[in-house]
Parts: structure tokens; C-alpha cells; sequence
């Protein structure tokens, strides 16, 4: 293996985020690339292209386990590359500074704020080194210590080839989630600062700016107190929204000090992952590390069972039901079951039957004549005629499962009932929400982010949802907005709505520019801003694109053919305008958004890899079983996901297959989450069906569920202030010290747990690198 000739956290693509990091983007070359990575990466996605020819599960992203001859093969070439690694005296060298650095990596680890020294009780120590004292806040509990070799069944070169393939891809994400003002764990930017021989600074994070709600005697809809315009200029270019400070700054194309994304960067960032991919020792040491996780859960969880339960025990007054639980991925067109509908539909037809609600051409149509012209009473619906729930022929046929959006199969009760942009203004869509948000308000432990729908046809989208959301007074304590953007180009292109791809952008984000510069002209625009949270990518990913993503895709201008750009392609620009949104409300003093795109759900790994940069956390996830080295990278970063069990079963995967458990048990940080209620649930609480299928299919403990329900608030677009008091007024520390158990139910011991398997993981990442530059260095 080729020597690293230049520390990984000196390299241009993993910039340091020190005290003096500019908020500027750092572009790079496609010349500065290794042309072996770069060929690599285009090679995993013709691959991926290929696989969504063929519809086919792709080798090249999963580890053989049920080929005994290739495996059997496999198992002999790495037994003769060990054997020889044996015999050679460097790989004696190199091993042995590295159970040097491992012995002494318990107290200089990295740099903790206090004065304890890090728990690393899993980690392998030598048998000379006393175990550290724990703080008072870490339990006393059985611990799996593993001794001997710290890298049995890989080489020495192999384990440090995937060391820093794995390193350098969570400095890329560090940089991607600092940049839009995402969460990034503080666990792991110790970890990358003390790769980079610094020390973590807590002034130094970054974090979303969400406010908090309105308290209960301000009007949540008061249009006072808006911010002065800046009479910035704006300027769509290469499909993302530039910041001038007057007209001469634009003319001399002199855009503010933004971190401006380009797509060349990008793509080079991107090569780099997606190379790992394809490597096979990186392939080889993640599929083992997750093989470990889970089985030292495993182990974990029949030694300490009985100690979390008697741990859970002893909490007054808080269980499961009273914990807070936010359903973190819930479209607001489905988020009432198909009965509640049902009776809405029914209510309101015996009390509005004369008023119209439709207009077609000139011609005025009330509720009656809708029905008339449908050939059916309400009184005689039922929840089968009403036909809106998924079953076995919604599974794999995406068309099918959007048509049950259309009640009775009628699209004209679809825009009565359940649009904002109709000609009752969206009044029963509110109506219907207002009612699934009391009941809501009642549960009280509960809350929702229902995605409301912006198509980016029209730059007028943005005032007609603001004005719906203050004239029907929609908000509500336990519901935070987020706005989902359909991938459907392609349709509107087709239809002649717009001439190029760089249009629907415009329409999507010039508007919230305009807000944020100008709320005066705005005032709709930006009251409702305070209560949105994030944005999403939403669509049927199995969906094929022929075109490959490069850096030599074209421009969003120059993207003038009716088909629809790929999946990377629309998370890359819709990520770049977030960005440069988020540092501009910041300087505001404004609300910042979090990108928590579908992602997983079917279709490509290469998603996965686009979602790995930029978003903050994901919906579905469930291709991570296919790629070792993406899940274990998942984990390392602890990227939220949103799992949606019920919604899988009847779209993409039987239910007792889907991953969530064992993603659960390794470590990845996993919430619950309905998707679709009017599709897949039947009772009022379907958060809480959700919950007490998957305990009941899969026997969670209680501590599993509590510990999920904590994760669902972490990834939630709730405000820092409300998680303080949901979950706990240090919930950003690391481990048990963020974790108040009177107030999320999950027992020490299992956040203790999980804190220390985390830390010897990156422990084993970090001691890698540092051991070669060590090395290097006495050379």
C-alpha cells in the first residue's frame, strides 16, 4: 500500500474548522483528484445505473454471505496476504507502535471538557493498563472488555487503508453539516479534532437556530416587529441564489460572503466516498466492526437486562407513555387515519352540501353535484369504498400506492379535501388538520412534522401556502411544518411549465430570499417561516434517470430536456440554496432549516452517498443493509433516520425483513414514524400503533422504545429550548451526562453503553492514523 505522504486532516477536501474557519466554501479541482478515485467512483455509479436496468441486488455493495466458494476464496486470499504480512518486519514495526498507542489511548485519548478522563472500558487495553475510574455519572455495569489482537482477520495495511477512508469521510461530512448550520455530534468532532492533534472548543459548534413557540399569550400570528429590508440583490446563477449587496455589486459580480457551493467540489467530495464503496479491505473491516456491534449488544443486553429494567423502575412518575415522542416523517395530506376522513368527508356534507367547492371553467359545482356527478351518497361510504388504505397491490407499484391519495378514486375530492390551493382556499384541508393537531395537543406527550407541498411551478406557491397557513390559523404547540418538494421536473417540462430546471429552483427558493432580505414586502411569507423547520426531497426513488452524475453534469440552465435530472443531482441543488439560506438568516438573527430528504427507501446506494453530505437526517434508510462500509459510516456519524416499518410492508419490504432492529442494536440512532397514516394505520394514535407493532413483532423493552422516542426528539425539528425540557437540560453532552432520565426513561446503563461502544470505535479510526504519522515522523 502507497504511504499517505500528507496528514488526512491537512488534505484540501477535510478543511480544519478551527477558530479562524471563514464561512466560505473551500473549492477544490477535478485535477486535484486521484484519477484512481475518481474512475472508481464513476465506475460504482454505471454500476448503480446498471442495477436500476436490471433491478438487481449489486455485489459490488455487499459483503458475500451466501456464495460458500466465493467466500471460501476470499477467506484463503486473505489468510496468504496475512501469513505474508507476518513474516514482514515494517508490519511487526507498525503493529507494535500501534498496541503502544491503543495502551496509552485511555487517558490522551481526546481532549473532555472537565476534568474526567474518557470511558473507553470496551476499548482493548493492555494488560499493564489500569482501568480508568469512571465519573459519578457513568453506572457501574457489566462491560464487554475484548483482548488479544486489535485487528484479528485483516492486515495491519488493510486496517489502516480503511482507517482513513473511513476518517476522511467524516471530516467531509463535518464540513457539509457546519457549512448549513446542521447538527454535527459533538462525540465525533472530538474524536476529528484530536485526529488533527487540536482540541475541541464548545464555542466552536454549530448548530440550527429553530425558535422556540410562541408563548401561550402571544399571537402566533402577529405580523409586528418585522425586520427592515437590506435592499440586497439577488441573482439565480449556475442554479443557486447569489447574494449581492446593491445593484453595483451585481453588476460586478461581486456576491456577499456567502459559502457559495459549486458543483465541481461537490463531486470530488463525493468521489471520494463513493470510492470506499467499491474498496474491498474498507468493505471487509466495516462488514466485521457491524457483525461486532451487534453481537456486543447482544451480549450487553443478557448481562444487563434486568439492570436497566430495575434502573427504569425506580423513575418516578415517567414510562413509555409519558415520554415525548415526536413522529418525525408524516405528509400532512395523509396524517389522518382513513375513518377520520371518512367522517369528515360525512360531517361536512350534511351541514355544507349546497356550498360550492369546485370551479371548473365558468361553471360553479357544489359539494352535492361533486357527489351527483360521482354517483354516490356519502351517507353510504364506507372505509373500503373510500379506498384509501395501501395493501398488496400498492407493493413495488408506486403509481398505485399515489393514486389512494385520491379519495374513492375521485382527484376532484383530492383537491376539495385535501389541498391548500383550491377554491375554498384550503379551508377543509385545514379544517381536518386542526382536528388531528388537537388531538394531538390532547395525547400531550406527542408531536408531528407534517411535510406541506411546494412544487416549484410557480413563484406564487410560497404566498398562497403562507396565506393559507395565517388566514385558517393552522399552528398548534405539537406540530412543527416542514416543506416537501416533489422530484417531478420532468412533468412540468413536459407540460411546458417551465423552460429549464434552473426555473423550478427560482421558484422554489427566490421567494424565501425575497422574505428574508425583505420581510416587509413579505409579512406572509415570513411569519410562516417561523414555524417551518426543514425541507424535503420526496418522490419514488426506484424512479430510473439514465443521466450519470459528474462534474460535468450541465448547469441547471442548460438543463432543458424533458427528463427528470438524478436523485444527486436535485439533493445537490436543493442542499447549495439551503445553505447560502440558512448563512443568510443567520446574519438576520432568523430561524435556519434543516435538508431531511426520502432517502434509502428503494432505488440506488449512490442516494445514500448524496445523503451522507448533505443532508442532516433522513427518512427510510433501509438500502444501508446493502452497503457495509455506508451503515457503519451512519453509524460513526450517528446520521438520524427515520424508519417507517408499516409504510415498507406495504411499499418496498415485508415487514419482519426491515432493518430497523438491527439497526437499532448497532448503535445507528433510529426514530419511528408513520409516513402515511390515511394509507397504513387504523387507530387515532398512529405513532403509538406504530410503536406497539414493531415491540410486539420484534420484543423490545421498554428501554428500546424509551431510547427510540429519545432519538425522535434529538432529530426533530423541535427548538433547543423544548428539547431542554423534553429530554433534558444538558441533552447535547455526550452519554449519560446528556441524558435525564426523569424526563426520557432511558436507563444510564444503556446510554453509558452506547456512549463507549461509539468512543472505541472512533478510537480505533483515530489510533490508525495517528500511529502511521507517528511512524512517519520517527522515519
Amino acid at each position: 500500500m502507497k504511504r499517505r505522504d500528507t496528514p488526512l486532516y491537512k488534505q484540501q477536501s477535510t478543511p480544519c474548522f478551527g477558530k479562524e474557519m471563514p464561512r466560505l466554501f473551500p473549492r477544490m479541482s477535478m485535477s486535484e483528484v486521484d484519477e484512481k478515485v475518481r474512475l472508481l467512483a464513476e465506475k460504482v455509479y454505471a454500476s448503480a445505473l446498471k442495477e436500476e436496468d436490471n433491478k438487481d441486488a449489486l455485489a459490488l455493495f455487499s459483503v458475500l454471505e451466501d456464495c460458500p466458494i466465493g467466500l471460501h476464496e476470499d477467506r484463503e486470499r486473505a489468510l496468504q496476504k496475512e501469513l505474508a504480512e507476518q513474516q514482514s518486519q515494517e508490519t511487526a514495526k507498525r503493529k507494535k507502535n500501534f498496541m503502544l498507542k491503543r495502551s496509552q489511548s485511555v487517558s490522551l485519548q481526546i481532549p473532555i471538557s472537565g476534568d474526567w478522563n474518557l470511558p473507553l472500558n470496551s476499548q482493548i487495553l493492555s494488560p499493564r493498563t489500569p482501568e480508568p475510574a469512571l465519573p459519578e455519572c457513568f453506572p457501574d455495569f457489566q462491560r464487554v472488555t475484548i483482548s488479544g489482537d486489535y485487528c484479528a482477520g485483516i492486515t495491519v495495511e488493510d486496517y489502516e487503508q480503511a482507517a482513513q477512508s473511513l476518517l476522511k469521510a467524516l471530516f467531509i461530512r463535518e464540513k457539509y453539516s457546519r457549512l448549513a448550520y446542521h447538527r454535527f455530534p459533538r462525540i465525533i468532532a472530538r474524536f476529528l479534532r484530536n485526529a488533527e492533534n487540536e482540541k475541541w472548543r464548545e464555542e466552536d459548534e454549530v448548530l440550527p437556530d429553530i425558535w422556540p413557540f410562541p408563548h401561550e399569550a402571544e399571537d402566533p400570528y402577529s405580523m409586528e416587529g418585522i425586520p427592515e429590508d437590506l435592499n440586497y440583490e439577488l441573482q439565480l446563477k449556475d442554479g443557486i441564489v447569489h447574494v449581492y449587496d446593491n445593484a453595483e455589486a451585481l453588476k460586478q459580480e461581486q456576491p456577499r460572503s456567502l459559502p457559495y457551493p459549486d458543483l465541481e467540489t461537490f463531486a470530488i467530495d463525493l468521489s471520494h466516498v463513493l470510492a470506499m464503496i467499491a474498496d474491498g479491505p474498507t468493505k471487509t473491516y466495516c462488514h466485521r466492526r457491524l457483525n461486532f456491534l451487534a453481537s456486543k449488544f447482544y451480549l450487553h443486553e443478557m448481562m444487563n437486562e434486568m439492570a436497566e429494567l430495575k434502573e427504569l423502575k425506580r423513575v418516578p412518575h415517567r414510562d413509555f407513555y409519558n415520554v415525548r415522542k415526536v413522529d418525525t416523517h408524516i405528509h400532512a395530506a395523509a396524517c389522518m387515519n382513513q375513518k377520520h376522513l371518512l367522517k369528515f368527508i360525512k360531517t361536512t356534507y350534511q351541514t355544507e352540501e349546497e356550498r360550492v367547492v369546485l370551479e371548473k371553467g365558468s361553471e360553479k359545482i357544489t359539494l352535492k353535484q361533486v357527489f351527483n356527478n360521482l354517483n354516490m351518497d356519502p351517507y353510504d361510504l364506507t372505509v373500503d369504498s373510500l379506498d384509501v388504505h395501501a395493501g398488496r397491490q400498492t407493493f413495488h407499484r408506486f403509481d398505485k400506492f399515489n393514486s389512494k391519495y385520491n379519495p374513492v378514486g375521485a382527484s376532484e375530492l383530492r383537491e376539495i379535501f385535501l389541498k391548500s390551493d383550491n377554491y375554498i382556499k384550503g379551508e377543509y384541508f385545514a379544517r381536518i388538520i386542526k382536528e388531528v393537531a388537537k388531538e394531538l395537543e390532547e395525547s400531550k406527550y406527542q408531536h408531528a412534522e407534517p411535510r406541506l407541498s411546494i412544487y416549484g411551478r410557480s413563484a406564487s406557491e410560497w404566498e398562497g401556502l403562507a396565506s393559507w397557513f395565517i388566514q385558517h390559523k393552522v399552528h398548534s404547540p405539537n406540530i412543527r411544518w416542514m416543506i416537501q418538494v416533489p422530484r417531478i421536473y420532468d412533468i412540468f417540462k413536459s407540460k411546458q411549465l417551465v423552460p429549464n430546471f434552473a426555473k423550478m429552483l427560482e421558484n422554489i427558493f427566490l421567494p424565501l430570499f425575497e422574505a428574508t432580505i425583505n420581510p416587509q414586502k413579505h409579512k406572509a411569507i415570513h411569519v410562516f417561516l417561523k414555524y417551518v423547520t426543514g425541507f424535503d426531497s420526496v418522490d419514488d426513488e426506484s424512479k430510473h434517470s439514465d443521466h450519470m452524475f459528474s462534474y460535468k453534469s450541465p448547469k441547471p440552465e442548460a438543463w432543458t430536456t424533458d427528463d427528470n435530472p438524478p436523485y444527486t443531482y436535485y439533493l445537490f441543488y436543493m442542499y447549495a440554496n439551503i445553505m447560502v439560506l440558512n448563512n443568510l438568516r443567520k446574519e438576520r438573527g432568523l430561524n435556519t432549516f434543516q435538508f431531511r430528504p426520502h432517502c434509502g427507501e428503494a432505488g440506488s446506494i449512490t442516494h445514500l452517498v448524496s445523503a451522507f453530505l448533505t443532508a442532516d437526517n433522513i427518512s427510510h434508510g433501509l438500502n444501508l443493509k446493502k452497503s457495509p462500509v455506508l451503515q457503519y459510516l451512519y453509524y460513526l456519524a450517528q446520521v438520524p433516520i427515520a424508519m417507517s416499518p408499516l409504510s415498507n410492508n406495504s411499499l418496498f419490504l415485508q415487514y419482519s425483513k426491515n432493518p430497523l432492529r438491527e439497526f437499532l442494536q448497532k448503535g445507528l440512532c433510529v426514530s419511528l414514524s408513520t409516513d402515511d397514516p390515511m394509507q397504513f394505520h387504523y387507530t387515532k394514535e398512529a405513532l403509538m400503533e406504530e410503536y406497539a407493532i414493531a415491540a410486539q413483532l420484534w420484543k423490545l423493552s421498554t428501554c428500546d422504545l424509551c431510547e427510540i422516542a429519545r432519538n425522535s426528539v434529538l432529530q426533530s425539528g423541535l427548538s433547543h429550548q423544548e428539547k431542554k425540557h423534553f429530554i433534558g437540560s444538558n441533552y447535547l453532552q455526550d452519554g449519560p451526562e446528556g441524558n435525564d432520565i426523569r424526563r426520557t426513561n432511558v436507563a444510564q446503563i444503556r446510554m453509558a453503553y452506547r456512549h463507549e461502544t461509539l468512543c472505541n470505535e472512533l478510537s480505533f479510526l483515530v489510533d490508525a492514523v495517528k500511529t502511521e504519522v507517528d511512524s512517519s515522523l520517527a522515519e
